[in-house]
């Protein structure tokens, strides 16, 4: 029981990642529009950065992610099979997990990444 919690709860700490890496672009853009001061917090900046690059750095090098790995443990210690199992992982497992081929990674993370690095001179950092 408690391996199969621990394993919500690396899921759900892996689908917040995700939001937070996705999902802080469109926030600088519109924080830009509405002269929001913390979208050019150059701390966010970095750790944004830094996530979508440790991200594409791994699909490059065709690893996978450790998050990934560590709740699988935890299930497979839980005696669970992999993704069969509680609400919220039936749930959070369909919005982060889709079956296509690995290049479509590799590009759509190396394209993200470009984006994000294309907001750095678009929206630069502020240091306070």
């Amino acid at each position: 029981m408690i391996f199969t919690l621990l394993a919500d709860v690396v899921l759900v700490l892996h689908v917040a990642f995700v939001a937070f890496v996705v999902l802080t672009v469109p926030c600088i853009y519109l924080g830009k529009a509405c002269n929001w001061r913390w979208v050019s917090y150059f701390w966010l900046r970095v750790v944004h950065l830094a996530g979508i690059g440790i991200v594409t750095a791994q699909a490059w090098a065709g690893v996978v992610c450790p998050l990934t790995d560590l709740e699988m443990w935890l299930r497979r210690q839980g005696g669970e099979d992999t993704y069969a199992g509680s609400f919220i992982e039936h749930w959070l497992h369909r919005v982060l997990y889709w079956e296509l081929p690995a290049w479509v990674f590799v590009a759509a993370y190396s394209l993200f990444a470009v984006l994000v690095i294309f907001t750095w001179i678009i929206v630069p950092p502020q240091k306070r």
